[in-house]
């Protein structure tokens, strides 16, 4: 194996990471750099599509930094990012506004009329998922009904993977993962301009960028991104991958039998088939290659949540969410040595259901304190994840766990995980998934690795968790005292919806906002 370093660059929905690795996947330096995202108005999570590129360079010069190398003992770069939103570049190859995140929602109303026109179980079939309102296909309509000069003047739409790679290197492409994101064929894997067409947009077939395998090089870094990176000048780059599928690889898991739990910004539950199956309650998208299939059961409500509630209580310069939660394991001790009722809902940007829902703390008194609270938080976000593991479970064979994210290295959050999906789990020595993915695809491109399946070994377990019979009883009380209320509250949530009018509000709940997940 070739001696040297393999940088994987991670762009988050609010920051940047890149990391760089050894080729034995050791991490030796990581620079990280906040992108701020902007919410002009109720439902808009926007970001300057120019300010993330700048996190990107000043997180790759931090590396560079923090491992003493140089940019020219790099040997390839590899790029992941969040999937889903719409990064739209017009015929100048310079940003059409600002991005559009998957944490927005503004087009809601977009997938409530494809709904109410039968088209959600059409696109089901030829899509291998249902629309919601985070798909590039539907900010794509939303741009035609509400914005169409900026839509007549798209020249490329791009995920945030793609544009931090074109900035890399000068070249439009997509890879076979984000390629799936409603523009391909479920059956070809292949784009489809009749699926545009079914959803109204098929003038943005000519928007769409090529499509390259993971690990292809997709270019090489150009001398204005060497200058603004640190990076040498003709560095490989491959052309990466959706961190959803990164995650993934990076934990090594890439057979058929193995979920992936990425508890990040979003709740993600995956696992590959090799074959296609549409469900409701997930996104059938490609694979690493034609022939495999990626099954997500997501949503937007993992630790985000964690991340809100350390931004409401947490003290500037206390170390960020990580080292806040590390601060509260002493009130976190206390709120689980006794049964607790506290019930949350971790749905602050989304969820798997229909209704616009919102979150919520149930049974509240004056005698619960900020452990008591964060306790409920966390077994509101482990609920969700099961919600879609469950789902997954109902279809495809599962005889392995792993999971990633969101402080799933924590013990006590690992074993909550074991506990409430009742299943062993394990987590991997790898606590950067995500930009290892990305840097394995680098060390493919750089024929560093003969193939990404090449590469699981070096992804070994650190420690595995299994169900502790009493605590899992009390957490099945808990799942469904958090179901009921769920039920409880749906014929609610519209009435709760920031925009909502009292004359738009229904009698009765209504089809809304469909994400994937866990259907009715």
């Amino acid at each position: 194996m070739s001696r040297g370093y393999l940088l994987g660059l991670d762009g988050g929905s609010s920051s940047t990471k890149a990391v760089i690795f050894d080729t034995r996947g050791n991490v030796v330096g990581i620079g990280r750099e906040a992108s701020r995202l902007e919410h002009p108005q109720a439902h808009w999570v926007e970001r300057d599509m120019n300010v993330a590129w700048a996190s990107a360079t000043a997180s790759i010069r931090a590396a560079l930094a923090a491992a003493g190398l140089e940019g020219g003992e790099i040997l390839a770069v590899g790029v992941t990012a969040h999937g889903d939103g719409l990064y739209p570049l017009d015929r100048k190859g310079e940003p059409l506004g600002h991005a559009i995140t998957s944490l927005d929602s503004r087009a809601a109303g977009i997938v409530e009329r494809w709904c109410e026109r039968g088209l959600r179980e059409e696109a089901l079939t030829r899509i291998g998922q249902t629309p919601f309102a985070f798909s590039p296909v539907t900010l794509l309509a939303w741009l035609q009904a509400n914005q169409p000069e900026r839509y007549a003047a798209l020249a490329h739409v791009l995920t945030c993977k793609d544009w931090l790679r074109f900035k890399l290197t000068g070249e439009i492409a997509t890879d076979f993962t984000e390629a799936s994101t409603g523009y391909t064929d479920v059956n070809t894997q292949r784009y489809s301009r009749d699926a545009l067409s079914m959803l109204g947009i098929a003038s943005a077939f000519e928007a769409l960028p090529d499509v390259r395998l993971p690990e292809e090089v997709a270019g090489q870094v150009c001398a204005s991104a060497a200058r603004a990176t640190g990076l040498k000048a003709g560095i490989p780059v491959a052309t990466g991958l959706h961190d959803v599928t990164a995650s993934a690889v990076g934990l090594g898991n890439i057979a058929s039998d193995t979920l992936t739990i990425a508890a990040g910004t979003f709740s993600i539950n995956e696992v590959f088939s090799d074959a296609p199956k549409p469900d409701p309650r997930w996104a059938t998208r490609n694979g690493l290659r034609p022939g495999q299939w990626l099954n997500m059961a997501i949503s937007p409500a993992s630790s985000s949540n964690l991340e809100w509630f350390h931004r409401q209580w947490g003290q500037p310069g206390d170390g960020g969410t990580g080292a806040f939660l590390a601060d509260m394991e002493a009130a976190l001790d206390a709120a689980f040595r006794s049964p607790s009722r506290l019930v949350y809902h971790p749905f602050l940007y989304g969820s798997p259901y229909d209704e616009p829902a919102s979150a919520g703390l149930f049974g509240l008194q004056g005698w619960h304190d900020r452990g008591h609270v964060l306790r409920a938080i966390l077994e509101g976000v482990v609920f969700n994840h099961r919600v879609h593991v469950d789902a997954l479970a109902s279809t495809f064979p599962i005889d392995r766990i792993r999971i990633t994210g969101g402080g799933s290295h924590s013990p006590r959050l690992a074993q909550l995980f074991a506990d409430s999906l009742g299943r062993p789990l394990e987590t991997s020595r790898i606590q950067e998934a995500a930009a290892w993915g990305a840097a394995i695809c680098a060390g493919v491109a750089a024929e560093i690795f003969p193939s990404i399946e090449s590469t699981t070994a070096l992804c070994e377990v650190d420690h595995r968790y299994s169900p502790d019979s009493e605590r899992q009883a009390a957490c099945q009380q808990g799942f469904e005292r958090y179901q009921r209320l769920i039920e409880g509250m749906r014929a609610l949530w519209a009435t709760l919806d920031a925009e909502a009018s009292p004359s738009d509000l229904p009698d009765t709940p209504t089809e809304s906002t469909p994400t994937m997940g866990a259907g009715q």
